[in-house]
């Protein structure tokens, strides 16, 4: 057993974190931040380098690396900073389920624009009324001829307004029992008549990351768009889940990671009753306690990450990753903004910002109650 990571993938992390230190300053983050725009031009350079789609294979114009080398990239970008970083790294998301399940014709279509920095993907799963109900959506596909006609409303989707493909779930057959066994994916381009979205704002945190309610009223898509088997959507996006609740995790500990490198600077600066604030025992040991719980995370995430590149899908080991995770990040946070006192309640230090990003990673791809729900399922079985 090898903790250590391969030269590879040493040169994937320096490389990441070189970029993001200089690229994602602070002018440009706060800029983001409170215009809620999302880094066009940093995002572009950051494809151009190949640090998006690291993970597609290389005929698609990836790396052919797995997922342990993107959530590297994911850790270091969110390090550097959370609020472009966040957005940035989940500019391709649901891409996967292209890359797993699409057809060809879909992949060569797709992926490539992904990571070259011409396209941006989100993944239309939550609904008004189902929200972590993944079994509750409404949407429906019905087929007309040789085509589908696509009606609901989804919310809360990651890039809704400035995606050019929607990865769908939707209703094919629903008298299906479980209802589950029921729902297929479709691939969905953003110039479809009857797409429509609202843009979600003035958000707690990843202001830059937009958010929106995608609407479809009577969209049609064809046969070919379908992406892999009919009535097997479900299934699509619960392996999409275990894929990208590494990612939230490897995001969540980037922004633990980077509140932490910035609040072990100030409490060496900072002097009160004319010594550094860090030669206080009782911050030594806060300190201590946040590095070994950081340790903590990050060797949780790699394994999940290693354990899904080595084939083996394991829900139970990739939602306490991402669990732990998303508390973490939001406990250092926190704790950061209380060792630079009234100064951290303030946009003028990261750290302020960062505890706002954070709070997200408890949330999405399914809260951290959720994430119990799998843990204790896995732990002890299904209850009839």
């Amino acid at each position: 057993m090898d903790f250590g990571l391969t030269q590879e993938q040493t040169d994937i992390q320096r490389a990441a974190r070189e970029f993001a230190v200089k690229e994602f300053t602070k002018e440009r983050a706060e800029i983001a931040d409170e215009k809620e725009e999302f880094p066009f031009e940093v995002w572009r350079k950051a494809c151009e380098l190949g640090f998006i789609g690291i993970h597609f294979p290389e005929e698609y114009g990836g790396a052919g690396m797995g997922i342990f080398e993107n959530i590297l990239v994911v850790e270091e970008f969110c390090r550097a900073d959370s609020t472009i970083g966040s957005a940035i790294i989940l500019s391709d998301f649901s891409s996967e389920v292209i890359m797993r399940f699409g057809s060809e014709d879909q992949k060569k279509e797709v992926l490539p624009k992904v990571a070259g920095g011409k396209a941006i993907t989100a993944g239309c799963y939550t609904e008004p009324e189902a929200g972590s109900d993944l079994t509750a959506i409404r949407t429906k596909a019905e087929k007309d001829g040789d085509e589908y006609i696509l009606n609901g409303t989804k919310t809360f989707i990651t890039n809704g307004t400035i995606a050019d493909y929607y990865i769908v779930l939707a209703v094919t057959d629903p008298n299906a029992q479980p209802k589950y066994r029921g729902f297929s994916t479709f691939l969905v381009r953003k110039d479809a008549e009857g797409l429509s979205t609202n843009k979600i704002g003035k958000k707690m945190g990843i202001r830059s990351s937009p958010t929106a309610e995608v609407i479809f009223k009577n969209v049609r898509v064809s046969e070919d768009d379908l992406i892999g088997e009919l009535n097997r959507g479900f299934y699509q996006v619960l392996e999409f889940f275990d894929e990208s609740r590494i990612e939230i995790a490897a995001q969540a500990l980037g922004i633990a990671q980077g509140a932490f490198d910035r609040t072990v600077e100030y409490v060496k600066q900072r002097k009160q009753f004319n010594q550094p604030i860090a030669s206080f025992q009782a911050l030594q040991h806060r300190l201590a306690d946040m590095r070994t719980q950081l340790e903590c995370a990050r060797l949780l995430i790699y394994k999940s990450a290693w354990n899904y590149d080595q084939g083996r899908i394991d829900p139970g080991l990739t939602s306490m990753a991402k669990y732990y995770a998303g508390k973490l990040a939001v406990k250092i946070c926190d704790e950061a903004i209380q060792m630079h006192g009234g100064y951290g309640y303030i946009g003028e230090y990261d750290v302020e910002r960062f505890y706002r990003d954070a709070k997200i990673t408890e949330i999405y791809e399914g809260t951290k109650e959720v994430q119990l729900n799998t843990i204790a399922k896995d732990l002890l079985g299904k209850f009839k």
